[in-house]
């Protein structure tokens, strides 16, 4: 004779006839809770994977299970070179192959560039003294500065 049972919704053990009660969410899921344990939490709103004594958490902590299968090793695929149009194969060796840059290559390269930043600070400040009427525009005109409003001081001058 085989007896039908249920799953407990929280705990997943089984749920025989005569025992265990249904809930129904207010959503209209009904529940089949074994015990009054599980109605508890899941009235708490616990989440059955954070319990230890329900499957869930069980499952997800890979307990309980004694034939565990190997996992199977991927085979890494294999890279091979074919010509592109255009270029051959050899080609494509001899330019991944070439000489790296020298070190002195490299200084004389950034030596370039710092010289050619130097170069445009300098045309930069040049410009911007002629735009002011620097020293060109007078002998004492980089001397002379204007005025500036005196402070005022005090609390009533606000």
């Amino acid at each position: 004779m085989v007896v039908k049972t249920d799953l407990c919704s929280f705990s997943e053990y089984r749920v025989y006839p005569g025992n265990g009660m249904k809930f129904v969410r207010r959503d209209g899921q009904p529940l089949t809770l074994g015990t009054s344990k599980a109605k508890c939490m899941v009235n708490q709103r616990k989440k059955p994977a954070k319990l230890r004594w329900t499957q869930a958490w069980r499952r997800k902590h890979r307990k309980g299970k004694t034939e565990e299968t190997a996992r199977r090793r991927t085979r890494r695929a294999v890279k091979a070179q074919r010509a592109i149009v255009g270029a051959s194969l050899e080609d494509i060796k001899k330019r991944v192959n070439r000489p790296r840059r020298t070190e002195e290559q490299r200084q004389a390269a950034l030596k370039a560039v710092k010289e050619r930043r130097e170069q445009r600070k300098e045309a930069k400040k040049e410009a911007r003294t002629k735009a002011r009427g620097g020293p060109a525009a007078g002998a004492g005109a980089a001397a002379y500065r204007a005025p500036s409003m005196p402070k005022a001081r005090g609390a009533g001058l606000r």
